[in-house]
């Protein structure tokens, strides 16, 4: 999004994260509770094979905890035991059994977690985002938000699925295989967690470097999906304008400077995997060769030996991945700060309490005055006006003059910076936006036709619509012959963004789809302007003869489609300049005599 990330250091949010999670805390105990029972059975298969060494193969004392001794003399004694090794060959199955059980148990209720709080997750940040203003919008970006609620969701789901369960396994190895041998051998438990602090330090640096790596990574990450999500969507303009080049030379540069972010991701990477995987080696060599030797003075047995090999690898390993699991938490926390940047923008005001009244067209603008947020420089100034009831009112003004602006406080997208707007002589900050919006149909200059059907596509605001009330206002749009010439007529799929049909057929199609609401007000936001000066006159003609109680706004730059209008104001720096009819219009000199003298110019030399 346009706005820098946000640099001030803050606690991270874990009980607004762990919220989405509400109601599951039973599955993720469990699951973690089968986490330490599968640790608990690869740690126990070490000892077993202890016993058999020294108890049974070699006949030696050795210094195994004495539930071991309790457990296999049960079984029977040593002269037992060793004609019927099989024993303990079934029991090392049973363990290895048990390890697998209890690691399906932790998988399968973890995912059932970790699945149910990105369910929560996206349906929370999607609804968010269509509560938002539309000023937040206006200044976000497309890719970066799509970065956000995907990638971002799916680094969070990853590590509630994968990384959680392996960092309490790791701890439960090392804390539960470090008390064991030192219950065994204090001084082969100091060798064989000897490079531990040094280990436990360099995790923790790796983490936080690779903690600040990743934000940065998972920025430019964002840039790049906004520059590809633009190209895609423009690729019309890219290629009409001959702009190939020059848009890929702005991807190489985005791509270029993910290449770098990345680099330097594995390289930090890189550096801590070398470190660590030499100190492990050297970790477990001290061990063997500590151990050898003290075997061989009889300080230990062979089996004591084993188990301290084996529990060296259980302590250096899982240690050594606790810091590629830990930075994977940073990614987690960096991801979810990325999403809470969404959800703390604040959403526009529920208005449930305001009025929900049937419109029945008449608007006034009373001494209205506005001004974007981010600019104090007024947009609109003591713009007043008023319409009655089936009247259309008509708007000409240069580029820059207000137009729109003027049109999007109608349906309190913005709101004025002072003055009022009425409805039917009520305060339109009296009357739910929800309920504006639905009487207000607004067809735009750059219209936006979804990838399914064209009869899908008009009838999307009113499901409930017939065939023939699709195919009527069609009619009204003079859109239905072209329609019933494509090979599949009304069924045809317009493609994404509608790129199967010509600019004047979406501005069309888009104006069926605002009729066939039949709102009592309607907005031509300049949508009249890929179309001809023919059909724009017959669409005008057909919504007046067949949608007589409409109250209607039209934007437009040409002067045949505002000059029926039964009123026409002229928008000059953001105020008023000119009001009145066409032909009252025509009479003083000023901006709309001038365009009707140039575009009169224009017609003649055709």
């Amino acid at each position: 999004m346009s706005d820098a990330p946000k640099k001030t250091k803050q606690r991270f949010a874990w009980r607004e994260l762990l919220a989405f999670y509400q109601g599951e805390f039973t599955r993720l105990f469990v699951s973690l509770a089968a986490t330490l029972g599968a640790a608990i059975m690869v740690l126990l298969i070490p000892l077993v094979v202890g016993f058999l060494v020294d108890r049974v193969l070699l006949d030696n004392a050795s210094e195994l905890p004495t539930f071991i001794d309790r457990l296999f003399g049960m079984l029977g004694d040593r002269t037992y035991l060793l004609q019927n090794l099989w024993i303990f060959g079934v029991v090392i199955i049973v363990l290895f059994g048990l390890d697998g059980f209890f690691s399906y148990l932790n998988n399968s209720l973890i995912t059932r977690y970790s699945e149910t709080g990105a369910l929560k997750m996206r349906m929370r940040l999607f609804s968010h985002l269509q509560r938002l203003p539309f000023s937040y919008h206006k200044r976000a970006q497309t890719g970066d938000l799509v970065q956000r609620c995907t990638s971002d969701v799916e680094q969070i789901r990853r590590f509630f699925q994968m990384q959680l369960s392996e960092i309490v396994r790791c701890l439960a190895l090392v804390i539960v295989a470090t008390v064991l041998m030192f219950r065994l051998n204090t001084t082969m438990a100091l060798v064989a967690i000897a490079s531990t602090p040094i280990l436990f330090i360099s995790s923790w640096i790796y983490f936080k470097k690779r903690r600040y790596a990743f934000r940065v990574w998972d920025e430019a990450e964002g840039e790049i999906s906004t520059v590809l999500q633009e190209n895609v969507t423009g690729v019309r303009v890219v290629r009409a304008f001959n702009r190939t080049e020059y848009e890929i030379e702005k991807f190489g540069v985005k791509n270029n400077e993910l290449n770098r972010v990345a680099h330097e991701q594995f390289r930090i990477m890189g550096n801590f995997w070398m470190f660590s995987d030499f100190l492990a080696f050297a970790q477990l060599a001290a061990v063997i060769i500590f151990g050898a030797i003290m075997v061989i003075d009889n300080q230990i047995s062979l089996g004591t030996l084993l188990i301290f090999i084996s529990y060296s690898e259980n302590l250096t390993f899982p240690l050594r991945g606790l810091a590629r699991l830990l930075a994977d938490a940073g990614k987690m926390q960096i991801s979810f700060d990325r999403l809470k940047e969404i959800l703390d923008e604040k959403p526009e005001p529920k208005d449930e309490d305001l009025l929900d009244p049937l419109l029945f067209g008449e608007v006034e603008f009373e001494k209205v005055n506005f001004a974007y947020e981010d600019d104090p420089r007024p947009v609109l100034e003591d713009v007043s006006f008023s319409v009655k009831k089936g009247q259309t009112l008509g708007i000409l003004g240069p580029t820059g003059s207000g137009k729109s602006s003027l049109l999007l406080l109608l349906q309190r997208l913005y709101e004025p910076t002072s003055g009022k707007i009425r409805f039917d002589g009520v305060d339109s900050t009296e009357i739910s936006r929800e309920s504006l919006r639905r009487q207000i149909g607004m067809i735009l200059q750059e219209p936006f036709v979804y990838s399914r059907t064209i009869m899908e596509n008009i009838r999307m605001p009113r499901p409930e619509a017939t065939d023939d009330d699709v195919r009527h206002q069609a009619k009204t749009a003079k859109l239905h012959r072209e329609i019933q010439q494509f090979e599949s007529g009304y069924d045809t799929v317009v493609g994404e963004r509608g790129v199967t049909l010509s600019g004047g057929q979406k501005q069309r199609l888009t104006i069926a789809r605002a009729l066939i609401r039949s709102c009592p007000i309607i907005v031509f936001d300049d949508s009249l302007s890929a179309v001809d000066m023919e059909t724009d006159r017959e669409i005008r003609r057909a919504m007046k003869e067949r949608e007589k109680e409409i109250t209607t706004f039209i934007v437009s730059h040409r002067i045949s489609t505002l000059m029926h209008a039964d009123k026409i104001i002229v928008l000059k720096d953001g105020r008023i300049s000119q009001s009145g009819t066409h032909e009252s219009l025509l009479e003083s000199d000023g901006l709309y005599r001038r365009v009707y003298d140039i575009q009169r110019a224009y017609m003649e030399e055709e």
